[in-house]
């Protein structure tokens, strides 16, 4: 009898280990978000200076599932703060990050101005956090000091340093 019990005790055990994670998913749809979060302001730090500062009224957690992500479904603003506290903006009425991947897909109404007063504008904008490179194949508008250029596609390091408008149709100035 003693042994029974140990037989059974031990299969509960196991059996209870491999469908923890399903009771912890009792409640939510496989389609529902295991969060939502409301009028979120967060600020990121870098040795104790605000390097960046997300603003949302809505955004809904899915990082339960197998590929993880967060939604912004009422937009997002974002100040992005340089070493000399420059300011640049990244505005979209809709993104998505995709946490695994270190990817955020910005999309409608995409308008990033930087500290330098350039602007670009766009309906989708990707940017890889992990590169620090932002890239689009939508039509862009890309305003700098000088020019108006516009194009189709847009490559560019996170700094505009090395900003390229692809196919472009505006016009540019150019220097003798």
């Amino acid at each position: 009898m003693k042994n029974i019990v140990t037989v059974i005790a031990v299969t509960m055990f196991f059996s209870c280990s491999d469908s923890f994670k399903q009771v912890e998913k009792i409640g939510i749809s496989e389609n529902e978000p295991i969060g939502v979060d409301y009028n979120l302001n967060l600020k990121y730090t870098d040795s104790g200076r605000v390097s960046a500062n997300l603003l949302s009224t809505k955004a809904l957690d899915y990082t339960n599932r197998d590929f993880p992500f967060r939604e912004f479904v009422e937009g997002v603003t974002l100040y992005v703060f340089d070493k000399e506290n420059k300011k640049s903006t990244v505005v979209a009425d809709y993104a998505i990050v995709y946490t695994d991947k270190n990817l955020i897909d910005l999309q409608d109404n995409v308008v990033i101005t930087t500290n330098d007063s350039s602007v670009l504008k766009t309906n989708q904008l990707y940017y890889d956090q992990t590169k620090e490179w932002l890239y689009t194949n939508e039509p862009v508008s890309f305003q700098t000091e000088q020019d108006i250029i516009n194009g189709n596609g847009f490559d560019s390091n996170s700094k505009f340093t090395d900003a390229e408008v692809l196919e472009v149709t505006g016009i540019i100035t150019l220097e003798d």
